[in-house]
């Protein structure tokens, strides 16, 4: 126990507070079970250890682990938490459950033998909380964690103070907003470089490796994550680079499922099942034109990777900006917000409002003739907008 206790104490030094996410100040931090899911490298460890460094003492009360630990090899998950509530212990944070085998079983345990201690555990944007061998839905609050919008890319890189906005704040009052963004900062001057390396929090750290570590992310996503959360065949691991590569090359990728399975030698089903643990996985994004009945084996109609820096990891100097533009609006909408595949236009959020995501001088012809009362243009390269054309970047403010 007090090796964990010293192992936590040297990585909580190394935590700053300068920049804290949004999600931080949404979490009910009250809550007596909170789980906290996301992709690797979004910042699921740095804002549990801000939330210690920032509210409780560090004594006998505290404690972090990861369960990655190889402590966890020889000792379990109950036995370490009953002494630790033995020596006075309140707040248990679990780190990347998904290591653990039987986290849910005993996580469960904990929950309903310890009822004065409190416990965050993070995991996997893979993590099946509800499908577990134990349902803690009914027990836990869940968060689910993306990596950074372009607002917080900007108020980390220039430790600014940009507030979010919703949707209709943006479509009614998108040139007052401008106006008043514009006083304190260029957009255009940050917004391809988020594009490009500003999603995952760790950006800053070592600058000329950042594409290298994204390409580390989705290898240990797809030859550990995978196999061991929804139980893939490591020998077919390989099959999964091969769908995204392909998916990679052509984002947004309208998907021939009896072609694309042919062409990497596995069978419909098991192709859509492996798009669909991508998008669990937060490595890509999949759409349809019908909000309502879907099922896990439908086809997608869109498909784009899940955010526009896996792009330039993947297919460094080959990416489309266009296509990145897209990428961007897709991953930033689908955060709160429902997103589908219209008829015409690129995307149909929550149902009503259509909209055409392109270059400076896009024009309504692909969407004025429509059955939707409400149809906008996102428009890249554009510092202010009018009337129905909005200035996309402000769509990165959304959260």
């Amino acid at each position: 126990m007090e090796k964990l206790f010293e192992k936590f104490y040297k990585k909580l030094n190394y935590i700053s507070l300068d920049f804290i996410r949004s999600i931080y100040y949404n979490i009910n931090w009250d809550a007596r079970l909170i789980g906290i899911k996301g992709a690797r490298g979004v910042g699921k460890t740095t804002i549990l250890l801000q939330y210690i460094k920032k509210n409780l003492e560090l004594n006998s009360q505290v404690l972090y682990v990861s369960l990655d630990n190889i402590w966890f090899s020889n000792n379990s998950l109950v036995d370490m938490t009953d002494d630790f509530v033995k020596r006075g212990g309140k707040y248990l944070f679990l780190d990347e459950v998904h290591k653990y085998k039987n986290w849910s079983v005993e996580l469960k345990n904990i929950y309903d033998d310890h009822p004065d201690l409190k416990i965050v555990f993070t995991g996997s944007s893979l993590l099946e909380i509800l499908n577990a061998r134990v349902d803690l839905s009914r027990r836990a609050i869940v968060y689910s964690m993306q990596g950074l919008s372009f607002r917080e890319y900007l108020n980390f890189t220039l430790n600014a103070d940009f507030q979010s906005l919703s949707v209709s704040d943006i479509i009614k009052n998108h040139l007052d907003i401008s106006k008043d963004i514009l006083k304190h900062v260029k957009p255009l001057q940050y917004f391809s470089n988020y594009l490009k390396e500003g999603y995952y929090p760790f950006f800053k750290e070592v600058p000329e490796l950042y594409h290298m570590r994204i390409e580390e992310i989705i290898n240990m996503i797809i030859q550990i994550e995978l196999p061991l959360i929804r139980g893939i065949d490591i020998a077919y691991t390989g099959k999964l680079k091969q769908l995204l590569i392909i998916i990679a090359e052509s984002a947004p990728f309208i998907p021939n499922i009896s072609k694309l399975s042919e062409r990497i030698i596995i069978n419909r089903n098991t192709l859509i099942t492996y798009l669909n643990n991508l998008s669990d996985a937060r490595i890509i994004n999949i759409f349809y034109r019908d909000s309502s009945g879907i099922s896990r084996l439908q086809k997608p109609d869109k498909i784009f990777l899940e955010n526009s820096n896996l792009a330039y990891a993947i297919h460094p100097g080959l990416v489309d900006v266009g296509n990145a533009c897209e990428t961007f609006f897709a991953n930033q909408l689908s955060n709160n917000h429902s997103v589908n595949i219209p008829k015409q236009g690129d995307f149909l959020i929550d149902n009503k409002l259509l909209f055409e995501v392109g270059g400076k001088n896009k024009g309504y012809k692909q969407i004025r003739k429509n059955n939707y009362k409400e149809f906008f243009i996102a428009a890249d390269e554009i510092e202010y907008g009018y009337g129905n054309k909005i200035p996309l970047w402000l769509f990165g403010f959304l959260y």
